[in-house]
């Protein structure tokens, strides 16, 4: 913990980084590859909504050791075919969904189960399900997430600018689209608690872009005003600086979602948590990667397409090509044996002409210039 405290701080000061801004292409392929595989498994597989958004029956049963497959079984021959999804809960008790399914369709189907488990029949429970409820569930989550997405651009465009606002939202629909491709691939049933883990996940996805976005208007304030660092450097210096709180924070909120959906999930066998943790989980690690690698280096490129800051990069470059002029030219002129060739001022030249490596480390202060002179040992009379 001491040395990742220790990294944290270096990096806000600027001492090591990485140029995350500068090496923004490669994430943009990453992240359109993987939001392409999700939209393909999405068009191929498609969603496995719960009988809460098309329709049918849920029959519980009461404990037993009889195993889930042998049930499924049971229930899809019962059924006519449809398809059952059995889960077994933290009790031993079992849950069985079967979509499409009437009143009159279902009687065989319980009754088929309670003979499979040697019990009577009216030990297992039968709720119908009608697909009314789910379709208005999906229509307020729809218009919530539209309401939210309108509010988040607004506020985004009056706290910082419009920049970071789009910036902002398209990195909140690349998390979107990655977590319900996610759905869609390992065929996790929709049900309203994915719905409520797929709204939950907007604001823990838009923390990170905002703390960023907010040191680097911090940082970029008066920009203009100097001419060392170009935007986009300004940019990735706010962005290494806040790095570790970013992981620090996804890594906190990924434990317990992490116990939920392998633990809870997994070992107990308690099917909403699933729903809920899997869409957390999924959510919460793609908006820390959009925060970092898409939401940032977005905000550069469009900045960078601004006059102001077009002529601020090409005064940083001529700065830069002019120190590195004079530094060749003194390093040509005064003799390697020469002490006064070692000339602390070195030091800055040398840093602007690497800042475009990246973050830019903190510069050492020069030493007086007339210290020691006229002194051969450098000490007082």
């Amino acid at each position: 913990m001491s040395k990742l405290g220790t990294l944290g701080a270096r990096l806000y000061r600027g001492e090591v980084g990485y140029d995350f801004v500068g090496k923004r292409m490669i994430w943009y392929g990453i992240s359109i590859l993987i939001t392409i595989t999700a939209i393909v498994g999405l068009s191929v597989r498609g969603l496995n909504m719960g009988i809460e958004f098309s329709g049918g029956a849920v029959f519980s049963t009461p404990k037993t050791d009889v195993s889930t497959s042998a049930v499924q079984d049971t229930a899809e021959e019962a059924s006519g075919g449809h398809h059952a999804i059995v889960q077994r809960l933290g009790n031993d008790t079992l849950r069985i969904q079967i979509s499409d399914l009437d009143t009159k369709e279902s009687v065989p189907v319980q009754e088929k189960i309670a003979d499979r488990l040697g019990v009577d029949t009216d030990r297992v429970n039968t709720e119908l399900v009608g697909p009314s409820w789910g379709e208005e569930i999906a229509d307020k989550a729809w218009k919530g997430l539209a309401i939210f997405m309108v509010l988040v651009v607004i506020y985004l465009a009056i706290a910082f600018e419009w920049r970071m606002a789009v910036a902002a939202l398209i990195a909140l629909v690349h998390d979107l689209t990655i977590t319900v491709g996610v759905y869609a691939l390992v065929g996790f049933e929709v049900t309203p608690g994915t719905v409520i883990g797929l709204l939950t996940i907007l604001g823990y996805s838009l923390y990170d872009t905002v703390v960023v976005f907010d040191g680097l208007k911090e940082a970029s304030k008066d920009i203009t005003k100097q001419n060392r660092y170009t935007y986009s450097e300004i940019a990735n210096r706010s962005l290494n600086a806040t790095l570790v709180r970013s992981i620090n924070t996804t890594v906190v909120a990924l434990l317990p979602v992490a116990g939920l959906l392998f633990i809870g999930g997994g070992a107990l066998g308690a099917g909403m948590l699933n729903d809920i943790s899997l869409a957390l989980f999924v959510g919460l690690a793609a908006g820390a990667y959009s925060s970092i690698f898409i939401a940032t280096p977005l905000v550069a490129d469009l900045k960078e397409r601004d006059p102001q800051m077009k002529a601020l990069a090409k005064r940083v470059r001529a700065k830069r090509a002019s120190l590195a002029a004079k530094a060749d030219t003194a390093g040509a002129d005064v003799p390697d044996d020469d002490p006064s060739a070692e000339d602390p001022e070195d030091d800055d030249v040398e840093d602007d002409r690497n800042a475009p490596a990246g973050v830019v480390g903190q510069r050492r202060q020069p030493a007086s210039r007339n210290r020691g002179r006229g002194r051969p040992s450098g000490k007082r009379r």
